[in-house]
């Protein structure tokens, strides 16, 4: 039976990681959650996990009780959420947890020779040439399940001979979040309820305010960049409301590849879990009649300047990456506590991106450099 360690069980993607853990028969060695202890107590039981970790150390002791009556290890903080994703003993670790948080324990899993389901942006963004290398030298799988990424991943499935030869480009698809067609003044008084108020899919709060502020499609613009070898110019962003095309390739002789599939993530978390088989799913079936129409635009740039300061990052390299990305959690974490206003979110983040001096990615220290500069700024600039 395969194994996994899964990182963020808690979480939109954690929570359907176990339920197709559950339906195939797939076992979770380890589990790692920030605070629902509850969550990964009730994970521990049903699947008989040896090791867990609670990253927030002040639910420790009411995890300890919750698994009192098991010999289930337990694990805290950044060392346990590290040890648990380079634990061998499984057979791929999930890491999908939320943040910065993710980027030590990915390069702690492929520092030990895990192969690697990542559904943590951050990773890429913000330490993607650190990542890859190590992968490369490894020769250890990275395998998407962002659904845009794996939908690419999919599309390059099927291109024989040399692949990188052969890709033209990536069209990445947007859903255009809750405030599509809105412009930058309209966005000024958006509450945070608006802001959390996604059309399509259904995440955790974090993600869906990038998705609003439309920084989610450039932070998926630079990890499509570092995981298919391909440059920002080579990346085009569609808005596409219904969410059907996950994303598209093009290749050398101008043939469109897509993915298609209902707006659900368990198709690439299967995949990645599965890979190279594919196996029944718990997705619907997609009906293109439903549907009847799929629409596709371009992106608002000036109404969601996150987004072009992603872009822009993902020209400019070096620690570009870190920086937008360390100044966009930062802000978003002010909006969501109700300090900041919807639209200093892109005020932050283009200022950052345009004030702290970029370096070349030489060590994991000058990411996390980087990384500490921009939530700074952003403090500077909003708190001060």
């Amino acid at each position: 039976m395969k194994k996994i360690n899964l990182l963020g069980a808690g979480g939109s993607i954690g929570t359907q990681t176990v339920e197709v853990c559950r339906l195939h028969g797939i076992g979770i060695h380890s589990a790692a959650v920030k605070s629902s202890y509850k969550k990964l107590a009730d994970i521990a039981r049903e699947f008989c996990t040896p090791r867990v970790c609670i990253y927030d150390e002040k639910y420790y002791k009411p995890l300890k009780e919750e698994l009192a009556d098991t010999d289930t290890e337990i694990l805290v903080g950044m060392e346990g959420l590290c040890e648990l994703a380079s634990d061998n003993d499984a057979d791929i670790t999930v890491n999908s947890v939320v943040g910065m948080v993710g980027l030590m324990p990915t390069i702690s899993a492929l520092e030990n020779g895990m192969n690697v389901a990542l559904a943590n942006k951050e990773t890429l963004v913000a330490g993607g040439e650190i990542v890859m290398k190590l992968a490369g030298e490894r020769g250890l799988d990275i395998l998407p399940i962002d659904s845009e990424h794996s939908a690419v991943f999919q599309c390059l499935m099927g291109v024989k001979g040399d692949v990188r030869r052969q890709l033209k480009g990536i069209i990445l698809t947007a859903s255009g979040g809750p405030f599509y067609g809105k412009k930058f003044e309209e966005l000024e008084n958006v509450t945070i309820d608006q802001a959390l108020c996604h059309p399509n899919w259904s995440m955790g709060r974090k993600i869906t305010i990038d998705s609003a502020t439309l920084m989610n499609k450039g932070l998926e613009l630079m990890e499509a960049c570092h995981l298919f070898n391909v440059s920002a110019d080579e990346v085009e962003i569609v808005v596409h409301r219904q969410s059907v095309l996950h994303s598209a390739v093009v290749l050398s002789d101008n043939a469109v590849i897509g993915q298609m599939g209902v707006p659900d993530m368990k198709i690439p978390i299967q995949l990645a879990l599965t890979y190279p088989e594919r196996v029944k799913s718990l997705s619907a079936p997609l009906s293109l009649t439903d549907y009847g129409c799929l629409t596709f635009e371009k992106p608002d740039y000036e109404a969601f300047p996150c987004l072009g300061a992603a872009v822009r990052a993902a020209k400019a390299g070096m620690t570009a990456g870190s920086i937008v990305n360390g100044a966009n959690e930062r802000a978003v974490e002010l909006f969501l506590d109700g300090r900041i206003g919807f639209n200093d979110i892109g005020r932050g983040v283009s200022g950052a991106l345009e004030s702290i001096a970029l370096k070349p990615v030489t060590d994991i220290e000058t990411v996390l450099e980087a990384d500490r500069a921009a939530r700074e700024y952003i403090d500077d600039l909003f708190l001060s």
